[in-house]
């Protein structure tokens, strides 16, 4: 396993600081809409990326975190009309992938994005996403998705695997599902998010099986479903990682849990990531450490200092691993 990165690039200067702090494996994605992406745009980013000495490992294909009014191709979870189309366009852009030479896609399949109440302060004044249920809107309005029952999300989850999980398969691109950053409870915005419990996981990477087919493993959202994080991670991350269904990690600590939490720093949260780091190096995970979300901080550069003490970190906890210093 080794430290990467999904942190889109602001300009070239970013490459060249990921090269110069040791994050070599990158998750990028091409210029413009996702729609419009073909074979050309992956080979450009592949061959940008590697002229800076780094490694394209991950792309996101165009279904998003984003609440799905903003997606790019609606239908494949709404059952729209344009459902199939949409279907065989990511099944075409897995093969370009493949052609490209990037060994995996990350996705997600989100109706109602990624709930936060307000944010609040952490460590030494940052402001921290958070979600409290006795602070949110438990009569808000369902969006585009309108009333979804549990069994109808399965059944279009299902659709869509049996048709992208074959192609990734015979094309050897490894597919990351992220599961439903936070739990809500069932009915939320009219909609129950089946990838937002363990069971429901599990469920997943179970249907239409396959080694290809796993998941962009997020340690905070995985701790967002959890009474005790801290006890429970272990059990959840030995389960995924015995069946080698992790093919991403986001390296993120929250302070809380189900219900109520605060996203923090890895070092600082309920969950002990030094712990969790032995555990997938003693599974034998071989992919990218990446953080995910990260406190918005003071100075000049909020975003390049809270990644940078990420990456750090990181990178500390996996050379004392590998010299067996843990």
């Amino acid at each position: 396993m080794y430290v990467g990165t999904q942190v889109a690039a602001r300009d070239d200067e970013d490459f060249k600081v990921w090269a110069q702090l040791g994050v070599k494996n990158i998750s990028a994605d091409p210029p413009g809409k996702p729609a419009s992406w073909v074979l050309d745009d992956f080979e450009r980013l592949r061959d940008k990326v590697e002229s800076f000495g780094l490694v394209l490992d991950m792309v996101q294909l165009p279904l998003p975190s984003r609440p799905i009014e903003q997606a790019s191709y609606p239908d494949i979870l709404l059952a729209g009309p344009e459902r199939d189309r949409q279907i065989d366009a990511v099944c075409t852009m897995i093969e370009n992938i493949a052609k490209a030479g990037i060994p995996a896609a990350k996705y997600n399949l989100n109706l109602i994005g990624i709930p936060r109440t307000e944010m609040e302060l952490g460590r030494g004044g940052s402001l921290n996403e958070a979600w409290r249920w006795d602070k949110a809107d438990h009569n808000a309005d369902p969006g585009l998705a309108g009333v979804l029952s549990e069994d109808e999300n399965w059944e279009r989850i299902d659709y869509f695997l049996e048709r992208v999980v074959p192609v990734a398969a015979s094309n050897k691109v490894r597919l990351a599902c992220h599961p439903h950053d936070p739990y809500t409870p069932p009915g939320y915005k009219g909609v129950t998010r089946v990838l937002g419990t363990i069971e429901g996981l599990k469920k997943f990477v179970q249907m239409r099986e396959n080694p290809y087919h796993g998941l962009n493993f997020c340690q905070g959202s995985i701790g967002e479903m959890l009474d005790n994080p801290r006890e429970e991670i272990d059990d959840i991350i030995r389960w995924f990682g015995s069946r080698d269904k992790i093919f991403n990690v986001h390296f993120r600590n929250i302070s809380g849990g189900k219900l109520s939490f605060m996203e923090t720093f890895p070092d600082e949260g309920d969950m002990d990531m030094v712990r969790s780091l032995k555990l997938y190096h003693e599974l034998g995970y071989r992919y990218m450490i990446m953080p995910d979300h990260v406190p918005t901080i003071a100075g000049r550069d909020p975003v390049g200092v809270a990644f940078g003490f990420c990456y750090g970190y990181i990178a500390a906890l996996i050379e004392a691993l590998d010299n067996k210093h843990l």
